[in-house]
């Protein structure tokens, strides 16, 4: 089962959440849907450089909290916050309604599975071999201290006649494991011959389940034993 899925949603409310956090019914929801779309197209356009992994959206009554996780917040805010106020002003008029922005600094990028996998895909795009660029994927993931991570690229690899597909791993990633944490991310190299797939799995360790998580002790009680 945990090889068919996807990584993500098979341990959401396990120990992943959803990208989207919002309730709607009808036509208001497929508007809202779409909004989501265009909302992280505008960001991504507006700082293709800034190391984008994910962005997370939260609705409210009057307002929208979106929270843009970087590699690079620099870019991202630019000069005296430039940057980040045009990028405000284009989210309320595509929205709205106010638009509250939070971003937030990845502090290893190689423990991200969608930085890895841009990273890839960059150096693929660039003609460099693309042994080379996973066996440097592995190592900087590992030595930035993941306990596994897989990579997989398919298509004409090295400008081949026949698309073919190649993985590699180092350490353990356990896909069954729901305890799992497992970052996975997919991206497109777009090269000379032909559009590479890219695909990571990053294992940073187990993580407890919010149901097996100790309960917080109650203050004011005392067990003597």
């Amino acid at each position: 089962m945990g090889r068919k899925v996807h990584p993500i949603g098979f341990r959401l409310k396990i120990n992943k959440t959803w990208e989207g956090r919002w309730f709607a019914e009808g036509k208001e929801y497929v508007d809202r849907l779409h909004q989501d779309f265009a909302i992280r197209k505008l960001v991504h356009d507006k700082a293709p450089r800034a190391g984008i992994s994910k962005i997370e959206i939260e609705r409210f009554p009057g307002n929208v909290k979106i929270s843009v996780h970087t590699a690079k917040p620099g870019i991202l805010i630019g000069k005296k916050g430039e940057n980040v106020k045009e990028i405000r002003k284009a989210m309320e008029a595509l929205v709205g309604i106010k638009i509250e922005l939070d971003i937030k600094e990845i502090k290893d990028p190689d423990m991200d599975a969608k930085l890895v996998a841009v990273n890839i895909a960059d150096q693929l795009e660039r003609r460099i071999s693309y042994r080379r660029a996973l066996n440097r994927a592995l190592q900087q993931t590992m030595r930035a201290g993941a306990a596994g991570i897989k990579v997989e690229v398919a298509g004409r690899l090295g400008g081949s006649d026949m698309s073919r597909r190649v993985w590699m791993r180092d350490g353990r990633v356990p896909l069954h494991t729901l305890r799992a944490d497992i970052d996975y991310a997919v991206t497109t190299a777009h090269t000379q011959y032909s559009a590479i797939g890219v695909k990571v799995w990053v294992y940073r360790g187990e993580s407890k389940p919010e149901a097996e998580q100790e309960p917080e002790k109650s203050e004011g009680v005392y067990v003597s034993e």
